[in-house]
Parts: structure tokens; C-alpha cells; sequence
């Protein structure tokens, strides 16, 4: 009896046990069927699993496979492919993150349940794919409660992803996800910013190191914490070892090792082509233009961009061009692959000839101005021009509109902007700290002068180079392509070819003396000439362009109309404002670095003008073309006549006004070129070229009343010109590059300068 109670009380025990199991199993059962058909939590469709919505930067490269930087808005995300990762980065992650993840279907029941048994302290149980299913899509828990929650909605999502993708796709999918602080989303950009390398050029103990920080990478912080970061990177060298991925001498030799880091930030203010960067940002995200989002006084600026977006493929990509799925492409997460045409050693070339000269050429300028009241504006300037252009100034100024929108008077934002706080100043060596009012520090930024430089393959239109300014992080304003400034005697080119395609030739004499015009309004109109001592000699026009004589400019005026000149000037690409008058041909038009450097290609490129190419190709996040650009070249000018402009911009160069190329910077090389100085020295120009590249160089103050007092520093052979030579050189002593100082113009056998004055 006592027995068969025994047995009654343990069937009943079975009976229990079994039941209750049972309805665990299908209590489980129903959870997961209830999340796996969307009834109980979030569970992302089928499609959105099979193709995960990730948020890739957009990349630009240089024509030499460089990457020049990225655009994104959220994350700075790279992809890259399985086969671009590190054997042993994986080996890594597996050894680290989950052993067996060869072997698992997504869940590892083994490792949860150890996990679990062990309260956390044998890890956490989750596998890699799992990680994965919680990057891609479980939001920040805000509890414990809400995390356990999660979980089985994670181990549905892991399952999926097993069944649809391979394991080496999980692994790359998980290394592409994880945020690795400092902007370095993802295994391609932490690689950049913490070792300066590529996933697969990684070192074990670089792989050790970002595998490490998967844990946690807040608290393994190398940067911040990197005695904890190196203990945590020997954990995982120590779990390589444990799994037969390194040999015990192989760990314990790269345990010694200490933790060295390459570590750079990620600032789109920084690297390299910053500005040109900026302005592809700008071009390819352009919107289509409507004419009455532009003031009366800007139309000309609306005919320009109406025609780049009705002509120019590039010009607005983004809002033209539509993904599969019928949104338009987004450049700061759709991961587009851009590939330009700047040379990325041409490029630091460019950047290192503008800091050198320019750094040099402001302490010229601090020195001329120093304990100078005016400073640093002209001294013909009265004290209320200068009060004038300061308060323009300052109402230009994000400080001056928050403070118009608290609600501050005139008087009281004045007082503001004039009383003393502490701040930090740009010097080229440097921010320095100071005590300066808002407008005194506004008064010191004038004093650093600007300048814009441009390199162009003549022949296909290729951009080399681009630098919009002397320094990106402080002077943002672009002036390569967005400013314009006079443009004084680099306008003359245009002039002559005119007299040329005329029939005219550079041997032809004329008398050197005043010239007096009649203008528009029917006044006379005599320039200024500095070569008195040669009035009444008979000059070459050769002569007159290689000395920049204004006196041979207004004899040639005297023999067209401006209206001519006009229409010449339009077909050399000279987009802004044109006004047909005859002063026109001393250069007082405003036009940018760009365009110049677009007309002077004609000359050496026998006649044929090329426009600006800046990107070549654009490729999606899978490398499939998007789409390729061509340049677009204009027939402006006959072959003679670009032979005959040859002949007079090398006389520039060899005896004139650009002649400082060869005895200051020994440049042997052939080259044609001119200079530009504008009214008292506030613009300097140089536009220059070889037989395959044009550059041109602007110089100049943010305003046109900053500048030199003196000639000697404020010509354009002394601001604008040694940039150019600079770069030359550093172009030159580059074998790699292919530009060789024994290069000749194609000028052909039957073509002699003198041919039409015999």
C-alpha cells in the first residue's frame, strides 16, 4: 500500500512536470509563431530583412584611387566586401563573439544556456547574428524588462538571416554595422581612423583591438582608456589562442606589443580637397532652379544654373536620377561611389604651394600694416568707409541675427559686439587664445587674404587640382567657382586672340602712346600707362601684351566694338556680367578662378574650348555604374590663331610680366601665362599654362578696399604668380605624374610667327 502511494505520488510529479513542460514548449511555441507572423512585437518584413535599409556614406575618390572623403548625415559608413576583410579580423570576431558560429543556425542554445546557468558570468549568450539582428533593428531599451522582450524577437530575426544569407555575408553585415565611435561606422572607416589602413591590410593585434571594442566600446575606448583598451585586446589575442587561431609563442609575442594607434578624426573640414569637396556636395545635390527664388539683382545667376541643369548631367544627380525604388538617390546614405578627376598628389601639391606662399605672402602683409589705423583696409579709405564696411560686417554674422531675433535694438547689439569676451583666433600657426570684442575679431579674420587656384588637363578637361581658399576650417567661402573679382589685365588674352582671328599678328607694330576712346555715354575715356619711357617707339603688339601696356589694349579697343569683345569673351565661357564698354578691355569685369582657367585651355588646345570635368564615373554601393561623363569641348578660335596666343603668352613669360617664373623659381619648362593686377592692387591675378595644363591663381583681401599699399607686393606676379610656380615645381619633380619640363607646344612645321609681316 505504502509502495503503491509512493508510485501514485510520483506519477502524479511526472504528470505535473510533463504537463507544465509541455506547455512551456508550446507556450514558447506560440511566442515565437506570434513573432515570427508579426502578431507580438516588431518583426521587419521579409524584403527588409532580405535587403537591409543600411545607411552607407557616399565616397569620393581621387583619379588615382585615393579616397578624398565622404558625405553623410547620420553615419559615417563604409561597405565593404567579405574578401576585403582580414583572415585574421574574423578569426577575431569568431573566436571573441561566438565560437560556434560555423556551426549554429543563428541561436546557439548551448552558449544561452551556460549564459544562463552562470548568471551572465560565462558571456551573454547572444551570437554574432544575433548582434546583427539587434544593430539592424531592435530600438534602445529603456529597461531590463523591455530587453528581455527583445530577445526572442532577435532569435526570429537571427533564424531569417541564416536561411538568407552565408555566413561570411553575416560576418561582413555585422563588421559594416557596428558603430566604432569618433564617426568610424563600420569596419572600413574604424580601420581608417584608428590605424590609418584598410579591413584588409589590418594587423592581428589591430584586428585584436577593434574586435575588443565590440564588447563595449564606450568602456574600451583606445583613445580615452588605453590601458583598458590594451587588456581587452590581449583578451581576445588570449581567445585566439584558446581556439587554435594563433600559436601560444604567437600570442604571448603580440601581447608585448603595445598599443599603437594611427588615430586621425573624421572632419569634413578636414583632409584632403576640402573645398572641392564642398562643391561637388553642393553641385550634385542642386535643385532644379525656379526664377523667382532669385532676387532681381541675381538673375544672371539663375540663367547660369538654369543652364548647368538643363546641359550639365552632374549638376543636380541626385534630383534627376531616381533609385529602382523610385526615390530620388540620396547622397549622404545611399552610398554612392563617386569618382573624380583630381589627381590626389596634384591636389596636395596645390594645398602645400597655397600655404607656403600664402603664409609668407600675410606676414608681408601684417608687416606693411602693422600699428596702421586703417588696418587692414586701404589707406584711402576715410575713417566712416571703414565704419561702414565693419557694420556691414557684423550684420552678415550668425552672433548679429540671434541677436536681432532676441529681440535687441541696434544700440544694444552694437554694445555687445564691442565689448571684450574671451574667444579663440585663427594664425597660421595655429587658434589662439585672446580677449577680443566681436567686432575686433571680425576686423582681425579681414586681415588674412584669400585666394582661389584651379588645374585643368587642356585636352579633355580634366580638373587636377582644386583649392578654394587658404584654409577650409576658417574661410569657407569658395573662391575657385563661387567668387568673383575684377580680373585687370588677365582679360587681354582675349583682346589680342580677337585682333589675331582678325588677321592680325603678333609682329605687327603699331606706335606706343596715349590712346583716347570715346565711351557709351560719349566722354573720353585715356587708361593709364606705365611704360611712358617707350611713348612715341614702334612696339610690336607681341611687345604690348608680354609688358601689359593699357595703352596698346585701348589701340586694339579703338578697332572693334565692345560688343565684339563681349561676344568673344561669352564664347571663351565667361558666364557673369559683361558690360559692353570699352574700358572692358582693362579687365574690369568680375569673374571666378574657374572660368578663366576654362578660357585659357582654348590656347594651347589649338583653338578648342573644354569645359571643367570633375567626375568621370558614379557607382552605387554594389559598384553598378550609374552613370559616366564626358567633357564637353567649343571650337572658339582658328588653329592660327591659338598658335599666334601661344607665341605672345610664351613672350610673357620668357621677357614680361610673368618672366619671375624663370629666375625666381628656375621653371625651364615651356609655358605661356599673364598676369593681372587690378585698381589699387586688390586683385592679383596669374593664368597659366603648359602644353598639358592650364592653372590659374587668384589673390586677393575679403574685400576689395584690403589690400596692398604697393605696388611691390600687390601686383599679380608677386600675389598670384609664385603659387602657380610653386606648384609647377612640386609637378614637375614628380616622375610618377608624366609631366616632363621638355614638353613642346604642337605648333606645326609651316607656322611662323613672323609669316604675316614679311
Amino acid at each position: 500500500m505504502k509502495q503503491y502511494k509512493q508510485w501514485s505520488l510520483a506519477s502524479k510529479f511526472a504528470l505535473w512536470f510533463w504537463t507544465l513542460f509541455g506547455l512551456g514548449i508550446a507556450s514558447l511555441y506560440l511566442l515565437f509563431w506570434l513573432i515570427a507572423n508579426g502578431h507580438l512585437g516588431y518583426l521587419p518584413p521579409l524584403e527588409e530583412i532580405q535587403n537591409p535599409k543600411n545607411r552607407y556614406a557616399s565616397e569620393v575618390f581621387s583619379s588615382d584611387m585615393q579616397s578624398l572623403g565622404r558625405y553623410y548625415r547620420y553615419e559615417n559608413r563604409v561597405g565593404v566586401q567579405y574578401t576585403d576583410l582580414s583572415p585574421k579580423l574574423v578569426e577575431a570576431l569568431i573566436a571573441t563573439e561566438d565560437a560556434r558560429f560555423r556551426q549554429h543556425t543563428g541561436v546557439d542554445f548551448k552558449s544561452f544556456f551556460r549564459a544562463l546557468l552562470s548568471l551572465g558570468k560565462a558571456g551573454g549568450g547572444s551570437t554574432i547574428t544575433q548582434q546583427l539582428a539587434k544593430q539592424l533593428w531592435s530600438p534602445r531599451a529603456n529597461s531590463r524588462f523591455e530587453r528581455a522582450l527583445q530577445k526572442p524577437i532577435e532569435w526570429v530575426i537571427a533564424v531569417q538571416l541564416e536561411r538568407l544569407y552565408s555566413k561570411d555575408e553575416i560576418l561582413t553585415m555585422y563588421l559594416n554595422q557596428f558603430d566604432f565611435l569618433y564617426n568610424a561606422v563600420g569596419i572600413q572607416t574604424a580601420a581608417q581612423v584608428y590605424f590609418s589602413t584598410t579591413p584588409k591590410d589590418l594587423k592581428v593585434e589591430q584586428s585584436a583591438m577593434l574586435v575588443g571594442m565590440c564588447k563595449n566600446p564606450s568602456l574600451y575606448n583606445p583613445v580615452r582608456h588605453k590601458e583598458r583598451a590594451l587588456n581587452r585586446r590581449n583578451t581576445v589575442l588570449n581567445q585566439m589562442r584558446k581556439y587554435d587561431y594563433l600559436t601560444e609563442t604567437e600570442c604571448d609575442s603580440l601581447k608585448a606589443l603595445p598599443l599603437t594607434l594611427k588615430y586621425r578624426s573624421v572632419d569634413h573640414k578636414q583632409g584632403s580637397a576640402p573645398y572641392f569637396r564642398e562643391f561637388l556636395r553642393q553641385y550634385l545635390t542642386a535643385k532644379e532652379p525656379k526664377e523667382s527664388a532669385y532676387p532681381e539683382w541675381n538673375k544672371q545667376q539663375y540663367a547660369i544654373d538654369r543652364r548647368l541643369w538643363d546641359e550639365n548631367p552632374l549638376y543636380g544627380f541626385c534630383n534627376k536620377n531616381r533609385k529602382p525604388d523610385g526615390t530620388n538617390y540620396d547622397l549622404y546614405q545611399d552610398g554612392l561611389r563617386i569618382y573624380t578627376t583630381v589627381d590626389s598628389r596634384m591636389q596636395q601639391y596645390a594645398e602645400q604651394a597655397v600655404s607656403e606662399h600664402m603664409q609668407d605672402l600675410q606676414k608681408r602683409f601684417f608687416k606693411e600694416k602693422k600699428n596702421k589705423s586703417y588696418a587692414p583696409f586701404s589707406r584711402k579709405l576715410t575713417k566712416e568707409e571703414i565704419s561702414g564696411i565693419m557694420t556691414r560686417s557684423m550684420r552678415q554674422t550668425d552672433r548679429y541675427r540671434a541677436l536681432k531675433k532676441a529681440g535687441l535694438n541696434e544700440k544694444q547689439i552694437t554694445e555687445n559686439f564691442n565689448t571684450p569676451v574671451e574667444m579663440q583666433v585663427f594664425t597660421y600657426n595655429g587658434m589662439i587664445d585672446t580677449l577680443l570684442s566681436p567686432m575686433d575679431s571680425i576686423r582681425w579674420n579681414k586681415h588674412f587674404l584669400r585666394c582661389g587656384f584651379m588645374s585643368i588637363d587642356p585636352h579633355n578637361g580634366h580638373v587636377k587640382a582644386y583649392v578654394g581658399g587658404p584654409d577650409f576650417a576658417h574661410f569657407q567661402y569658395d573662391m575657385a567657382t563661387m567668387g568673383r573679382r575684377q580680373v585687370g589685365s588677365t582679360v587681354k588674352p582675349y583682346l589680342y586672340t580677337l585682333a589675331m582671328d582678325e588677321g592680325m599678328w603678333p609682329c605687327d607694330k603699331t606706335v606706343n602712346e596715349p590712346v583716347t576712346l570715346i565711351d557709351g555715354n560719349g566722354n573720353p575715356w585715356t587708361p593709364h600707362d606705365d611704360h611712358t619711357k617707350n611713348q612715341g617707339d614702334s612696339v610690336t603688339l607681341q611687345w604690348g601684351l608680354q609688358q601689359s601696356s593699357n595703352w596698346l589694349s585701348a589701340y586694339l579697343m579703338s578697332l572693334f566694338t565692345p560688343e565684339q569683345l563681349v561676344r568673344l569673351m561669352q564664347s571663351f565661357g565667361i558666364q557673369g556680367q559683361l558690360d559692353p564698354v570699352v574700358s572692358l578691355c582693362l579687365g574690369p569685369c568680375e569673374v571666378s578662378v574657374q572660368e578663366m582657367v576654362d578660357a585659357y585651355t582654348a590656347f594651347p588646345n589649338k583653338g578648342i574650348r573644354t569645359e571643367p570635368l570633375y567626375v568621370t564615373r558614379i557607382e552605387d554601393n554594389n559598384g553598378n555604374i550609374l552613370a559616366t561623363f564626358s567633357p564637353h569641348s567649343y571650337e572658339i578660335i582658328s588653329e592660327l590663331t591659338s598658335y599666334k596666343m601661344i607665341t605672345m603668352l610664351r613672350a610673357v613669360m620668357d621677357h614680361g610680366t610673368g618672366v619671375r617664373a624663370r629666375f625666381r623659381y628656375n621653371i625651364t619648362a615651356p609655358m605661356g601665362g599673364k598676369t593681372g593686377t587690378t585698381q589699387n592692387n586688390s586683385d592679383g591675378w596669374f593664368v597659366g599654362f603648359t602644353p598639358s595644363l592650364v592653372s590659374g591663381c587668384w589673390v586677393g583681401g575679403e574685400d576689395r578696399a584690403i589690400h596692398f599699399d604697393t605696388m611691390a607686393d600687390g601686383q599679380g606676379a608677386s600675389m598670384a604668380l609664385p603659387i602657380f610656380a610653386l606648384y609647377m615645381q612640386k609637378v614637375y619633380a614628380d616622375p610618377s605624374l608624366g609631366y616632363l619640363t621638355t614638353e613642346q607646344f604642337e605648333l606645326p612645321d609651316w607656322y611662323d610667327p613672323n609669316a604675316g609681316c614679311k
